[in-house]
């Protein structure tokens, strides 16, 4: 467990590599948490040796949330615009693109499957933080910037007296920017990253795999993890040029490995990835047949 002055990061299983996350704990009179996707007997050792009192979620996902409910006694808070879409399965099913690709029967299914724990988690949710807004805990003070892309309401925390920032997300790995729900967003993502490009920081610390940038190298790592953004553009718009419609060109695997396609949620989200990029080439899909709007 890694200590940069008062944040302890706690780690998940294979470096925190998804469906697990890091997290943080303020080692402070607040006793706060920021999101809960480590390794649960880790969260555990931290709740024993310090306590949690608050829990704070930067969005809904279930590799950053899905140990909420190992804190009983915590209150749960989680961004503004995300609060109530994650206390219901059926806003969630929508945000993650089941309606959109496998409507209402599939939704069904995809509902009957989740987790219980997931349910739970997100269920124990009571509050919300506020956007830009400067809170002190314990004498520490944290910014949960407005950073969307990822999803519509994600949030980075920012320490500015500390010259750190939490990126979740934002997590520089060789898979490149995820916004494959319907509530993601390639513009906005791309608005973000430049955003935390900027932010006066000298510490990154991302919520899966590497962990710890320096600003420099974070710098290079964000150049190279936007770049991937237009790389799936050049595939996609070669596979559209070469006749392919939309069901076969989201069964190749542009995301996903092509045998991770056989997993229902990651169809989903390489189907949605897909029709963003196809949107932002100029394409509209009908009834799989992918037709140009307008030249790019």
């Amino acid at each position: 467990m890694k200590k940069l002055g008062p944040i302890l990061i706690v780690e998940g299983p294979n470096n925190s590599k998804v469906p697990y996350s890091r997290s943080l704990y303020i080692n402070c009179s607040e006793k706060v948490l920021i999101d809960t996707g480590a390794e649960p007997q880790e969260l555990m050792k931290i709740n024993e040796q310090y306590g949690v009192n608050l829990i704070i979620n930067t969005h809904y996902h279930p590799d950053h949330t899905q140990h909420n409910h190992l804190f009983k006694h915590a209150k749960k808070w989680i961004n503004p615009i995300e609060y109530y879409t994650s206390l219901t399965i059926d806003g969630v099913a929508k945000n993650n693109g089941i309606y959109q690709e496998w409507g209402s029967e599939g939704a069904k299914l995809w509902q009957e499957n989740i987790p219980k724990e997931w349910i739970q988690s997100l269920s124990e949710i009571d509050g919300t933080y506020a956007y830009e807004k400067e809170y002190s805990f314990g004498g520490v003070d944290v910014i949960f910037l407005h950073t969307p892309g990822h999803t519509k309401g994600f949030s980075c925390p920012y320490f500015p007296k500390l010259g750190i920032v939490y990126t979740g997300d934002y997590d520089m790995t060789s898979f490149g920017p995820w916004y494959n729900g319907t509530d993601g967003s390639i513009d906005d993502f791309i608005k973000s990253g430049q955003r935390l490009l900027n932010i006066d920081a000298d510490i990154f610390i991302t919520g899966h795999q590497k962990g710890v940038f320096s600003k420099a190298e974070f710098k290079d790592a964000m150049m190279n993890f936007l770049s991937i953004i237009d790389m799936r553009d050049e595939i996609i718009q070669q596979y559209v040029q070469q006749g392919m419609n939309f069901e076969e060109l989201t069964s190749i695997g542009i995301f996903y490995p092509r045998k991770a396609l056989e997993h229902k949620l990651l169809k989903t989200w390489e189907r949605g990835g897909v029709r963003k990029h196809l949107h932002r080439l100029g394409y509209t899909v009908e009834n799989a047949t992918i037709k140009l709007l307008c030249a790019k």
